[in-house]
């Protein structure tokens, strides 16, 4: 250790400091390191102030343009719109379903058209219950679904489900692939017969039941027209879920992401939205049945 004498005032007194020379050397670096690392701070947060922002979640589409109706797309498909009228788990129809027809998006309704023109060949029909959904739908569904006191629908569509479960078992979602425009829900009309083939449940039938597999109480018939239809879907580009032997999703759709939320109607696709679509347009006729239908 070195000493320094140092003058301290006028007289003649000196005093000896000690100079450690290596401690002084660290806390010299430390306060480098310390202005380094406020200047870095303020230059982030300088380049944050300028960065583009992200813009926020963006909420449902109502840009109509991808979409066509696919009575004019697949015109051989039978339409059942069961949403645009009564007879549905709900009970009414169904808010956003202005008018009873189908929309999809280009891409989907001509992978459509494919699986139409093939069960053609084969003697069968497609019949659509279900095709874009808009999110106002889906939001109709859970608050339908959160009323406890609202069963009217309960021996047509749920008989053997308490609706606290619905939820639970998946049945309602506040999401739907449906609202992306590129997911249907389809059966088969016999072509021989003039009648719906025989599926072993009804469309949205909530019950293990309508799963694909079933229960062993299918017969053989009603596993060989799931598997018909699975097959015919499949075979062009649709891709099936376990749950619902009627619901079909394009592999390749083009709106993975997204979710939409113009009204159901040809209006739509004519860059307006339907406030609301003329009586005569409304499918109103299909009335609830006294009696659960045949399956």
């Amino acid at each position: 250790m070195r000493s320094r004498v140092t003058g301290v005032g006028s007289g003649q007194e000196y005093n000896k400091i000690p100079r450690r020379d290596g401690a002084f050397t660290k806390e010299k670096k430390a306060i480098t390191v310390n202005v380094k690392r406020r200047v870095a701070a303020a230059l982030f947060a300088a380049l944050l102030a300028f960065a583009p922002q992200r813009p926020a979640a963006a909420g449902p589409s109502l840009d109509a343009s991808g979409f066509v109706l696919v009575g004019e797309a697949a015109p051989d498909v039978i339409q059942e719109i069961r949403y645009a009228t009564t007879f549905n788990f709900v009970g009414c129809r169904v808010d956003g379903y202005e008018q009873p027809c189908a929309l999809l998006t280009r891409e989907a309704a001509a992978a459509l058209k494919n699986v139409s023109d093939d069960l053609i060949r084969q003697g069968y029909r497609l019949k659509i219950y279900d095709a874009y959904r808009p999110q106002r739908a889906v939001d109709h569904f859970v608050r339908w679904a959160r009323d406890a006191g609202d069963c009217s629908m309960k021996k047509w569509f749920y008989p053997a489900l308490d609706k606290s479960q619905i939820f639970k078992k998946g049945y309602v979602s506040a999401r739907s692939a449906h609202c992306r425009g590129s997911t249907v829900d389809v059966t088969l009309f016999e072509m021989s017969s003039g009648r719906d083939a025989d599926m072993g449940s009804p469309f949205d039938f909530f019950d293990e039941i309508s799963r694909f597999d079933g229960t062993p109480a299918l017969t053989k018939r009603q596993r060989a027209n799931r598997r018909l239809l699975r097959d015919a879907m499949t075979k062009r580009g649709f891709r099936a879920i376990s749950g619902e032997w009627w619901h079909f999703t394009l592999k390749d759709e083009p709106y993975p992401t997204a979710a939409f939320d113009f009204p159901v109607s040809a209006e739509s696709l004519r860059g307006r939205a339907a406030a609301g679509a003329p009586a005569e347009e409304r499918d109103e006729n299909m009335k609830v049945p006294e009696e659960i239908p045949e399956k």
